[in-house]
């Protein structure tokens, strides 16, 4: 399969680059959104792509905005991708592209958490909290939270790292009502998710949602969603309170370079990556593929 590095469209004016995602503006009012096939841990972009990750990501963001469209309006258009690129561009946006509504986006992360795990657990070891909010005592690495949590997270320049927030500090960006409804609707989004997901055998510890305001003030779901980019997704017969669960996303790829050696010497978690094996790409690409197979079937 061939990868995408990069996406170069002379068609449309480039408006941004991700870390996965080039971003291209379609009039005034609509984006092109271009998922490449990059992948980054710890906030750094790695050097070698995932061949045919972008093309996942698209097709499970996509069953996820159908599936929980009546929960918030989202950022889709409905419209075709190669419908606004060049004849020669088409290649570049075929089934890893989504043509969505140009929002005012939200400066924070919505991230919900419903099991103890990563950061999460080194927090809760610590003080008996995650991001700040109060936890039972007696919980063990991959419990399951008497109720999923929100713990807002500020968004990060490109190579810097996302700083966890606390609920009043989201209020006080972003204002205390609708600090309110992003919470109350990212609980929700994680809820019926998680819910489905595990009926497919899928535990979703955690994930982050992006927000966005169209020109109503609407709020509305943009970005990705539920994907192993976002969310970290357990095999549900594996998880076992006090042991670290095999996951389908991209904890393989973290675990991997928290092992790997530069010049003698562990990884900083600084550009540059260090080269990836063909085997940890090919290994980090199976766990997607497998996530996507088992919740949207295809």
């Amino acid at each position: 399969m061939d990868a995408l590095y990069q996406s170069n469209l002379h068609s449309l004016p480039l408006v941004g680059r991700g870390k996965v995602r080039e971003n291209y503006a379609v009039g005034a009012d609509r984006l092109l959104m271009v998922a490449s096939d990059r992948i980054s841990a710890f906030d750094v972009v790695m050097g070698e792509p995932i061949p045919g990750k972008g093309a996942l990501l698209t097709r499970m963001a996509l069953f996820w905005f159908d599936k929980l469209g009546h929960v918030v309006p989202n950022h889709l258009t409905g419209d075709a991708p190669e419908s606004v690129v060049a004849p020669d561009e088409v290649a570049q946006v075929r089934g890893r592209a989504m043509l969505v509504k140009r929002l005012r986006p939200l400066p924070i992360e919505a991230v919900v958490r419903g099991y103890l795990a990563g950061s999460g657990w080194k927090e809760y070891q610590d003080s008996g909290t995650v991001c700040g909010v109060p936890l039972p005592p007696g919980l063990q690495l991959a419990s399951k939270l008497p109720q999923p949590i929100f713990t807002p997270a500020t968004k990060a320049e490109m190579g810097e790292h996302d700083e966890n927030i606390s609920f009043e500090r989201a209020a006080e960006i972003i204002g205390a009502e609708r600090a309110a409804e992003v919470r109350d609707v990212a609980l929700r989004l994680y809820t019926e998710a998680a819910a489905y997901a595990l009926t497919k055998g899928i535990v979703i510890a955690d994930t982050k949602f992006e927000f966005g305001l169209d020109e109503h003030g609407t709020l509305t779901l943009m970005d990705e969603v539920l994907t192993p980019d976002s969310s970290r997704f357990w095999p549900a017969d594996s998880v076992r309170e006090g042991e670290n669960p095999p996951s389908f996303d991209k904890q393989y790829l973290r675990d991997w370079l928290e092992q790997a050696q530069v010049d003698g010497r562990p990884w900083p978690k600084r550009a540059p990556a260090p080269p990836l094996p063909d085997a940890v790409a090919a290994a980090t690409g199976e766990r997607y593929a497998t996530a996507a197979k088992l919740l949207t079937g295809t």
